[in-house]
């Protein structure tokens, strides 16, 4: 994985035809389907020795090879997964799952496979056999969400960045210095994995205290119908209606012996339980920040206790829960440090929704993706699927929580 050019784009889903697609990968979560798929641009095959970095460049030489570098873009998608019947739809309208198999005489007489991870492979293998004539196969999630937070971490520049109070701060991260660190995925549930390098890692804990919990309870204590209402929503509350604070129990006070201000969290929903109010005397965006607050408090904790069990400093968050949420990324950060006196800092990724759904996508690598990119013309068959990519370009302020598209070029290596 090596140096090119790699720029944010807004995704203009441009419908490309079975021609332009050249790979395609899912992730079917218990709440969420990510879709994960390269197309090329017209007249995207560039020679090799300008885009590929220097060290390739000398390697590819010594082995008097020239493979072809296809441009293109990734492709980034989410469904409901309650609505998987129209990831399906954009499947089948977009061709996606012809990609590559335009360059076989007889598509119609090859099995088509497609990659993917999380529960959804299991579940839903029938219905996208039934309705694409396509089998799903099946990858370890764990496997795809180490491979995909590594992919991003070693090889895309400011992908990894802190927020507290407001404030966003880019990590440079040291691919020397990377490991060990803990992975943090907050989806329906949440899965807390240390990471010691590629291939090298353990699930430590977990929580069933997720994303999922969050979306349960507030649709049955609001009239919210989807995750991104409810979260919305929350920007408008002050939890300070529903929690009990430590203040409320200490007259304004801090409890400053144990450090802790009069603004601090004692009872998430504490306030409830004392006054005399039935519950739609609440208002739902203090019930949904409240919420909010209490599941990121507790995730923050969490991960924390176990970043401690094994020494690990740094402290990764990824998942769709957080959507680049403001109030829900400072939250887990006030925790990580307030637990950790400071010492363990909470970062979070730019991709942070897609980490199965690429390690999917970069797992035909080790199974040998061979026809995908090559040129008719080409005599020298390439072994591999590869990524080349250097610095992010473009606006990082914008949004990457699903319908975006990223530029880039892949090579064979």
């Amino acid at each position: 994985m090596n140096s090119t050019q790699f720029r944010i784009q807004p995704n203009s889903d441009p419908n490309p035809s079975s021609t332009d697609v050249y790979h395609l990968a899912l992730d079917i979560g218990g709440s969420l389907c990510k879709l994960v798929y390269f197309t090329k641009d017209d007249d995207s095959f560039v020679d090799g020795e300008a885009e590929i970095s220097s060290r390739k460049t000398s390697e590819k030489s010594k082995g008097n090879r020239n493979h072809p570098v296809l441009k293109g873009r990734l492709n980034f998608k989410k469904f409901e997964t309650s609505k998987i019947n129209d990831c399906i739809d954009f499947i089948k309208t977009m061709k996606l799952h012809l990609g590559g198999f335009q360059q076989q005489e007889n598509p119609g007489n090859q099995q088509i496979s497609i990659k993917a991870t999380g529960g959804g492979p299991y579940k839903y293998a029938d219905l996208f056999k039934e309705r694409l004539g396509i089998t799903l196969d099946k990858e370890d999630e764990m496997d795809c969400l180490v491979a995909g937070a590594n992919f991003l971490l070693e090889v895309v520049d400011r992908e990894a960045f802190t927020y507290m109070g407001d404030q966003r701060q880019f990590m440079q991260i040291d691919q020397n210095d990377l490991y060990p660190y803990l992975l943090v995925n907050i989806g329906s549930g949440v899965g807390m994995i240390k990471v010691e390098g590629d291939g090298k890692f353990e699930r430590v804990s977990g929580t069933s205290i997720g994303g999922g919990t969050f979306w349960g309870l507030g649709k049955l204590l609001t009239n919210c119908k989807s995750f991104d209402e409810l979260l919305e929503l929350s920007y408008q509350g002050n939890n300070r209606a529903v929690d009990m604070l430590v203040g409320d129990i200490y007259g304004g006070m801090d409890y400053s012996k144990i450090g802790l201000s009069s603004t601090a969290i004692a009872s998430s929903f504490g306030k409830a339980m004392s006054d005399n109010k039935d519950r739609e005397d609440y208002k739902p965006e203090d019930i949904a920040r409240s919420l909010l607050r209490m599941i990121s408090n507790n995730i923050g904790q969490i991960s924390y206790l176990n970043a401690l069990r094994f020494g690990l400093k740094r402290i990764f968050f990824g998942g769709f829960f957080i959507r680049r949420h403001p109030f829900t990324m400072d939250t887990l950060s006030v925790a990580v440090n307030f637990w950790s006196k400071g010492e363990a800092k909470a970062m979070f990724l730019r991709h942070e929704g897609f980490l199965g759904a690429v390690g999917a996508f970069m797992s035909s690598d080790k199974h040998g993706l061979k026809e995908l990119l090559v040129k008719q013309d080409t005599q020298q068959s390439p072994t591999k699927l590869s990524f080349a990519v250097n610095k992010l370009q473009g606006p990082l302020d914008g949004e990457l929580n699903g319908d975006e598209s990223i530029e880039c070029s892949v090579y064979a290596a």
